[in-house]
């Protein structure tokens, strides 16, 4: 007899029902919204961009730094703020490891950002859509295309110094990049397109040192690189010239406006890192270096995109993580 017809309860149907229901509803939780905040904490995305805004006008290149920082943060355990995290006694961080410090820079953005928002809407807003929003507001006020910001994430809780090898470093070549971008679920275009927040920004000369003075047993200096401009570069940061203060424009021709300065200087071997120059070492890498030189619409357009996209990378969400009250120390 068919048990439904008989108004009796099958208890293997009540299960196989109940197990659907939480496969529909467990990828709802895990999605990040755009508006997340819409109702909870209305003002949140206003109070970031008015944070980020102020900083910008008395410093127009911490736009680069919070762009870095969301980006640093992405690639190393996911979107979940870890790179923010100060170091302790019993353990060292992300934000001190020396591919970060120190060279990174925005923290006290984001730190004013997250007082205003506590004292707005309490243990609401994590600092990893902070840092998710800055970065695209940052974006917008050098002259590149908004979006929407999917919201929702939740903060990590552990940040350690050994993760940060996952950052790509400024001598890795074409394969090393694709691989690295790849293994965060970004394809080689994406890694090409995303590669272009270099025009923004600045590096410190530690960064190009080898490049110019050690470049292999037989030359000092990267052949690759433009002569003109390696003499430039040589000027700017002597050798053996380790000062904190000693950096260069990764696009000098526009280092605070977001355009496509920077590929034009890839064509014309005036990329300042290796892992910027090395675009050109393959013909599709080099063809969408040569389109994005001519196209800016197309560029900006793929960027923003691909921002988003990487800003979905291991995020928390739902009941993971938590909502940190600091973005400096976890929650006890």
């Amino acid at each position: 007899m068919d048990t439904m017809s008989s108004g009796l309860i099958n208890p293997t149907n009540v299960l196989l029902v109940s197990l659907m229901l939480v496969l529909l509803i467990v990828p709802l939780q895990a999605q990040l919204q755009v508006g997340f905040y819409s109702r909870s904490c209305t003002m949140a995305e206003f109070i970031i961009r008015d944070e980020v805004t102020k900083a910008f006008i008395q410093d127009r290149g911490l736009a680069a730094g919070l762009v870095r920082l969301h980006f640093h943060d992405c690639f190393v355990r996911g979107c979940d703020a870890s790179v923010v995290i100060d170091s302790t006694p019993s353990n060292i961080a992300e934000k001190d490891s020396p591919a970060n410090n120190p060279s990174l820079r925005g923290f006290e953005v984001i730190d004013n950002a997250k007082a205003r928002l506590e004292a707005a809407c309490p243990g609401v807003v994590s600092c990893a859509d902070i840092i998710a929003f800055a970065a695209r507001d940052s974006i917008i006020l050098t002259g590149g295309f908004g979006y929407n910001v999917p919201s929702g994430r939740r903060d990590g809780r552990v940040s350690l110094i050994a993760d940060t090898r996952a950052l790509p470093p400024a001598t890795a070549n074409l394969n090393q990049l694709t691989q690295m971008f790849s293994t965060h679920g970004l394809t080689q275009e994406e890694m090409v397109t995303l590669s272009g927040a270099h025009t923004i920004g600045r590096s410190h000369c530690t960064s190009i040192e080898s490049r110019l003075y050690s470049y292999n047993t037989t030359m000092n200096t990267d052949p690759s690189l433009d002569a003109f401009y390696a003499t430039q570069l040589m000027q700017q940061c002597p050798q053996g010239d380790r000062s904190v203060d000693s950096v260069v424009p990764i696009n000098p021709a526009s280092p605070t406006i977001t355009d496509v300065g920077y590929y034009i200087d890839i064509l014309n071997s005036r990329g300042l890192f290796t892992s910027d120059q090395t675009l050109l070492t393959s013909t599709s890498t080099a063809d969408q270096v040569t389109r994005y030189a001519i196209n800016p619409l197309l560029w900006k357009t793929k960027f923003a995109a691909a921002m988003v996209k990487m800003g979905q990378i291991g995020v928390l969400t739902a009941t993971q993580g938590e909502i940190r009250l600091n973005c400096r120390v976890i929650n006890n």
